[in-house]
This record gives structure tokens, sequence and C-alpha cells, in this order.
């Protein structure tokens, strides 16, 4: 291991990437503690904090974490996101059997909560209007991936088992489904990155300068009326969106006009 002090790189840019390379080339695998800050600067000849900044660089990139009083570990893989939001309604608007063994879903709060701007435009209420509130985190083995929230009308939710603070044994939106007797028949996805709030990055067990990856999924009835608007929040680094369709073949040049003259 060493840095070359001529190049234009930042030596602890050079250290990143050497530690980068040998995580990916397995010398570390995931849940794996590295050398300590100490040892890796004597490897390398610098001083600690020029690795410390390789490090952080490396924990917002998602691909290391650091454990206070542990030491600094190789993170788990990537959580790839299939085909977005499509994935929650499935080729048979079913329950997916691989999600569940991969990623564990707890519900964190049921009630009532003032609905924040987003949400009260793709309801079309007033900022702050109170809607039932269904929220959750999703973990791995190793950590938390997701938080999220599943928001509902009121008036729709009233004395069903939505208002219940209990998970389902299915979909949420085949339960609600059920309880509001309507149908989720269209649904649009909005994603946007940016920074975490200070409790998101608290539950992510993220540093607060890493990004995050947002969805915004409006499900909506036959009468184009949203039922459910549900909000996702994923570490950015540790993310990848992935989807996957048809590409429709080129339609024929339809015939020219018989009685056209070209010339």
């Amino acid at each position: 291991m060493q840095i070359n002090p001529g190049a234009a790189e930042f030596p602890h840019r050079q250290i990143a990437a050497q530690l980068k390379a040998q995580v990916r080339r397995g010398d570390w695998g995931p849940g794996e503690r590295l050398p300590s800050i100490p040892a890796i600067a004597e490897m390398f000849g610098v001083a600690k904090q020029t690795v410390q900044r390789a490090v952080d660089q490396l924990r917002v990139e998602g691909i290391l974490i650091t454990k206070p009083g542990s030491g600094t570990y190789v993170r788990g893989t990537r959580r790839r996101l299939n085909r977005l939001s499509r994935g929650r309604y499935g080729g048979f608007r079913g329950y997916h059997a691989d999600l569940a063994a991969r990623y564990r879903q707890q519900l964190v709060s049921v009630g009532r909560s003032p609905a924040p701007p987003e949400v009260a435009d793709a309801f079309g209420v007033a900022d702050g209007t109170e809607l039932l509130c269904r929220r959750h985190l999703v973990r791995t083995d190793e950590s938390p991936v997701e938080v999220g929230a599943s928001w509902f009308l009121p008036k729709d939710t009233a004395g069903t088992s939505l208002e219940r603070a209990e998970a389902f044994g299915r979909p949420l939106y085949q339960e609600a489904e059920e309880a509001t007797g309507r149908r989720y028949t269209t649904a649009a996805d909005t994603i946007s990155a940016r920074q975490p709030s200070r409790e998101e990055a608290e539950t992510l067990q993220i540093r607060p300068d890493t990004p995050v990856l947002h969805l915004l999924h409006v499900a909506y009835d036959a009468h184009r009326k949203p039922i459910e608007v549900a909000q996702a929040t994923w570490p950015g680094p540790m993310t990848t969106l992935t989807e996957e369709y048809q590409v429709p073949a080129p339609a024929p040049d339809p015939d020219p006009d018989p009685g056209l003259v070209l010339g």
C-alpha cells in the first residue's frame, strides 16, 4: 500500500480508492472489520487524520460503517430495488417470498399525523391536515435500509383494519383495497435525492451528509382519485434502482395513399 505524493489526487482520496479496491476484490468481506486507523496510517506512511478522512469518504459512499468502540467494518451488499414500486404489486398482485427472505418490515406506528407538503399536495388537502399514517422500518440482517410511511384519508379508513396497529399477512395495498372498497388501478412514482433529516440519518445509521433517495408513490383508483400516498427513503450510496422493461418494435410505415402521385 502506498500513495503517490506527486499525484494530483489528494492523499486521502488515493487511500480511499485503494481501500475500496480491496473491498471489491474481497480482501475484506461484508461485516468484516478493517485494521485500525493507526494501523492503516502506518501501512501508507501517512498521518492518522489522512486515513480518517479516507474512511469518512467511504462511509459517505456506503462502503464502510463505523461502530463506536468496536471499529470500522465493511458494510453489507447494496440493496437492489427491482422495478421500483412495481415490485410491491408484482405480476400476480401478490406477496414476494424472495423479498421477504432478504428484508424484514417492522411496523413502527399507526395513527393520525399532520400531512407533510408532498403528501398533502397528492391528496389535494392543506398542509398539516390530519391523515392516517402507517410508518414502517425495513431491515436486513445487518442494518436498516428503509424508512417509510403510507398515508390514507381518514374518511376512507374510519373503523377499518388500517387503523389498527398490527401488521398484515399480505401486502398493504391488498388490505387497503378490501378495507376501502377501492381498487388500485394506476400509480405514479417520483424519485428525488436529498440530504437526510436528523431522524432519518439516526434511524438509517448513516452520516448526516450522506445523501438519500426518496420515493413518493401515489396510488389511484379508476377515477384517478388517490387511495394511498406512500413515502420511502433509502441510503443513496447503498441503494441501486433497477428498471427492466420491454422495448416495443417499430411500427410499420403505413401504406401510402394509392391515389397519391409521388414525384
